[in-house]
């Protein structure tokens, strides 16, 4: 068997060399040597990332992260298990020849790993966008045969083994597709045909993406014409959000139909609190910079957020009501968080954000903001829940999220009745520690970090000039707070599955 796989490897090898492809002595050299040490791929990456969307963001990243394996294990098993030669060069015209012959052993071809992992792991995240690459990955691995330095044998175990990185890969992080929808239980919410009823205020100084803005009503009104689209101001002190929300939900009340809020997490933050106390459903429209609540939900652009709306799919999700504790009577200054909250070292980290990213954008920004934290930032002394601790930050999420230590990925139940408790402590080294354990993969066991589930939580002890930070806005905080879950308090729109 080997000696006939072998003979008809050659065979097929000699015919490919021996035969006139229009146009390929001068694409596909070309082509082969682009894919060098994957540098197309992560060209493409590097380009989808920079003018795509947060889902082809992802899509890259998978791909790489694809090539990546793939890659890793061409060049330390594959290769220095089966040594096998390179072909000959005799039948391949001077004209196809690479300039630069590469000194590995032929089996596996690791270009072609390398090209269907891309591609595959693409397909495997956005469909479309994997097809697109289809050809592209077919190109490469062809162009290794042409080229004279692989045999057909050696590139279709390549291709076998990138497709195989791409779902070892998928196995250790699923798809959207793969994972549970979040957001149970359903909920009632009106199906409203052509936007019949929705009144969405869309917030002109939420996010850094300002060419979105300027087109949401056009985007919201081409797929729900009957829609009411109200703009609205950022004033610093936030009043004109509050008057149109308040002025959006009392006109949605009296047509029967529901809330629309455009914006970050911020401004879904107040629309939750307006659409909750008028009993309303709230449509959720991603117009920020992470937007991390529309995401949970399945939300990723305008025309998703549009098409929930018109089928009715709803889904009950929980809210965490904080408040002072020596203010309780006032309502007023009850808040209300759907992602997350912390004190210490975060709260700082925005701040600081906030200043650099109208300048240099959000994520360079971020970057910025973090170094600068891990060299400034001091621990803070509260109580939780009767015990004093000295912490670098306290974060509580909302529903239980996915991923260790301080970096939640995820969350696949937004109706858990769970407040996520993270604390990083302070003390001698501590953030070395921690980044130490983050590096070695052992954050888990980590110290400097712990984690608790609760239902409920009592913060007392805050000094006077300490912020809080709650889905991405930042406040004052008082000298000592409770926060409690609100169990299926918001009824929300969501993609059907």
């Amino acid at each position: 068997m080997r000696r006939v796989l072998g003979a008809w490897d050659r065979s097929v090898f000699k015919m490919i060399a021996g035969r006139h492809w229009p146009g390929g002595d001068r694409v596909l050299p070309k082509l082969s040597r682009s894919a060098d040490h994957g540098a197309l791929w992560l060209g493409l990456a590097a380009g989808a990332a920079v003018v795509g969307g947060r889902p082809v963001r992802r899509a890259a990243l998978r791909g790489v992260a694809s090539l990546a394996v793939a890659s890793a294990t061409v060049n330390t098993v594959a290769k220095a298990s089966v040594r096998r030669h390179r072909p000959l060069l005799d039948a391949v015209p001077v004209i196809r020849q690479l300039a630069r012959q590469p000194f590995t052993t032929s089996f596996p071809s690791g270009h072609s790993a390398s090209a269907v992992a891309f591609a595959t792991g693409v397909a495997l995240e956005k469909p479309a966008w994997g097809l697109a690459l289809a050809p592209i990955a077919a190109s490469v691995c062809f162009s290794r045969v042409y080229t004279g330095v692989h045999y057909p044998g050696d590139v279709l175990a390549g291709a076998l083994l990138g497709a195989g990185a791409a779902f070892a890969v998928r196995g250790l992080v699923p798809t959207r597709a793969q994972l549970a929808p979040p957001a149970r239980p359903r909920a009632s919410a009106p199906a409203l045909p052509g936007g019949e009823g929705l009144v969405v205020v869309a917030n002109a100084g939420s996010g850094q993406r300002a060419a979105v803005r300027a087109d949401v009503a056009e985007q919201v009104r081409a797929v729900l014409p009957l829609a009411e689209v109200v703009e609205c101001g950022a004033e610093a002190d936030g009043e004109p959000l509050e008057e149109a929300l308040k002025a959006a939900a009392t006109r949605a009340a009296e047509l029967g139909g529901a809330l629309g809020v455009f914006g970050g997490d911020g401004t879904v933050n107040a629309a939750a609190a307006v659409a909750r106390r008028y009993g309303l459903p709230l449509a959720v429209l991603p117009g920020g910079t992470y937007n991390h609540f529309a995401y949970d939900l399945g939300i990723e652009s305008v025309a998703d957020a549009c098409r929930a709306v018109e089928t009715g799919e709803a889904v009950a999700v929980d809210l965490v009501r904080f408040k002072p504790t020596d203010d309780a009577a006032d309502a007023d200054t009850t808040k209300h968080f759907l992602n997350t909250f912390s004190i210490g070292a975060y709260p700082e980290l925005v701040r600081v954000r906030e200043r650099w990213a109208p300048r240099i954008g959000a994520w360079p920004a971020g970057v910025l903001a973090a170094v600068h934290v891990l060299n400034s930032a001091k621990p803070v002394r509260l109580w939780i829940d009767g015990r004093e601790r000295q912490l670098w930050m306290l974060f509580v999420g909302n529903c239980t999220y996915r991923g260790v230590g301080l970096a939640p990925v995820r969350r696949h139940d937004l109706a858990d009745g769970i407040l996520d408790v993270r604390l990083v402590y302070g003390g001698r080294l501590a953030r070395t520690r921690l980044l130490a354990a983050a590096l070695t993969g052992a954050l888990r066991h980590s110290p400097v970090l712990g984690t608790a589930r609760a239902r409920q939580l009592r913060i007392s002890g805050i000094r006077p000039g300490t912020h809080l930070a709650y889905d991405g806005e930042i406040a004052p905080a008082p000298h000592a707070l409770t926060m409690a879950k609100e169990n299926e308090g918001l009824v929300v729109y969501r993609l059907p599955e």
